[in-house]
């Protein structure tokens, strides 16, 4: 999968990401059992989707592998903002930017925000 990493899942750690069905998930807990007689050591994932909040459980060995996303942050400067579309022009590059917009911030043209990309999606993740 383009833009990830493959690692066991006993090398996660909460706070982190991993990817889980084509999504990318922030993990909020792990949990892991001992080995039994027939069976090797489990985790438990308890995790957050970056995009839509929507919570699951993973559950897998820990000799598992398991992706994990490369996650790109920046700022960018708010040109306007069109319906539920934010434009802005990326800091780093000038180039221009369409994110879509979050509900609870306030986000004015002439603003600078934080985003945050991952597996080809884009969120918002403050307004300065």
């Amino acid at each position: 999968m383009v833009g990830t990493d493959r690692v066991e899942i006993r090398t996660l750690k909460v706070g982190r990401f991993c990817v889980v069905d084509n999504e990318a998930y922030k993990i909020l807990s792990i949990s892991k059992s001992k080995p039994g007689k027939h069976g090797s050591a489990k985790a438990r994932l308890e995790l957050v989707s970056l995009f839509s909040a929507k919570k699951i459980s993973h559950v897998g060995t820990v000799t598992d592998n398991i992706q994990v996303p490369m996650i790109e942050k920046g700022t960018a400067m708010v040109t306007h903002i069109d319906g539920d579309e934010v434009h802005a022009m990326n800091m780093r590059d000038h180039s221009m930017m369409i994110l879509p917009m979050e509900a609870e911030m306030t986000i004015e043209a002439g603003k600078e925000i934080m985003w945050m990309e991952a597996l080809g999606r884009y969120k918002i993740i403050r307004d300065h």
